[in-house]
């Protein structure tokens, strides 16, 4: 190596290219961008973790207003009245089953028809799309529906709660969006293959399509598990109760104690009054938490694939 290289090495070196991340108008965004996420992140969590104090706080500091974000007079009645009745158990059971069946009678048919109706050369392809969409305006009423499921002889049923929210019209949208947008040359290529629509469909469509199916099967779930006003109107029998329906009246049950003022104060009916509001939303919302760190990483990806078209 020549004298000229050596001495002209540590010039190079010496010289740092400023880059866009090394601007002090970078450095200023990301701090301010990152102080404006965690601000707006508290204020998420905020009513969450206002419930959750609630939950474990005492009547009187309930009814007085005096939780904010730390539990007041440490208080678990509620929840031990709530977890001893068996009825309770039984209820989550149903909203388990009603959830798991519910979601995958949506799943099927709603990425069966989205798929159908993403394909472009489907003869009345508009005239089904735009009844799909008329739906999501217009509905027969809640006496109409009440007697269509009286007639189908689906009262008192668990098909009563899942079958008449089988497909989500903005999920179907949704859905067809994203398949619409998939390259049709991989079609192409498997029906030269030999594959026919289903074998199309089943291989390369739907291992493709991880991202907005998670993001279905999230919106499906939770809508599913949240409902009560469904079994509310079609079930008459405690023991096919959801969970939500169940809580929703311990929930008038003890608002209705509470006004009546049938309590004494300091009873333990008194503070199952003053927080059992917080109580069920507390025991409602767990599994969905549990759940959703799962599906979170498809979340955003599912819904801008599926509603942005390249």
């Amino acid at each position: 190596m020549t004298q000229s290289a050596l001495t002209a090495t540590p010039e190079v070196g010496a010289g740092k290219s400023v880059g866009p991340r090394d601007s002090r108008g970078y450095k200023a965004f990301t701090w301010f961008n990152g102080t404006f996420l965690v601000l707006l992140s508290g204020l998420m969590l905020y009513p969450f973790v206002t419930v959750l104090a609630q939950s474990f706080s005492s009547a009187g500091a309930v009814k007085a207003g005096m939780v904010n974000v730390v539990p007041i007079g440490f208080n678990i009645d509620t929840y031990k009245v709530v977890i001893a009745n068996d009825l309770f158990w039984s209820s989550y059971r149903n909203t388990i089953v009603y959830t798991l069946v519910g979601t995958t009678i949506a799943m099927v048919l709603t990425t069966l028809l989205a798929y159908v109706l993403a394909r472009r050369h489907l003869r009345g392809r508009n005239v089904l799309i735009g009844i799909a969409v008329f739906t999501m305006f217009f509905n027969g009423g809640l006496i109409p529906n009440y007697v269509l499921i009286q007639t189908l002889g689906l009262k008192n049923t668990m098909w009563a709660v899942v079958l008449p929210g089988a497909i989500s019209v903005f999920n179907l949208l949704v859905m067809k969006s994203f398949f619409e947008n998939m390259p049709m040359e991989l079609e192409e290529a498997a029906q030269i293959d030999g594959l026919g629509w289903w074998g199309i469909f089943r291989r390369i469509v739907l291992p493709l399509s991880k991202a907005v199916l998670a993001t279905m099967i999230l919106f499906y779930a939770v809508a599913i598990w949240n409902d009560w006003f469904a079994a509310f109107l079609y079930l008459d029998k405690q023991e096919l109760f959801p969970v939500t329906l169940y809580l929703r009246n311990m929930i008038a049950g003890a608002s209705s104690t509470a006004s009546q003022g049938a309590a004494a104060a300091g009873s333990t009916k008194e503070a199952i009054s003053a927080n059992i509001q917080a109580v069920t939303m507390i025991l409602t919302i767990i599994p969905i938490l549990c759940i959703y760190p799962f599906v979170q990483r498809y979340f955003v990806s599912g819904i801008m694939l599926g509603s942005v078209k390249g």
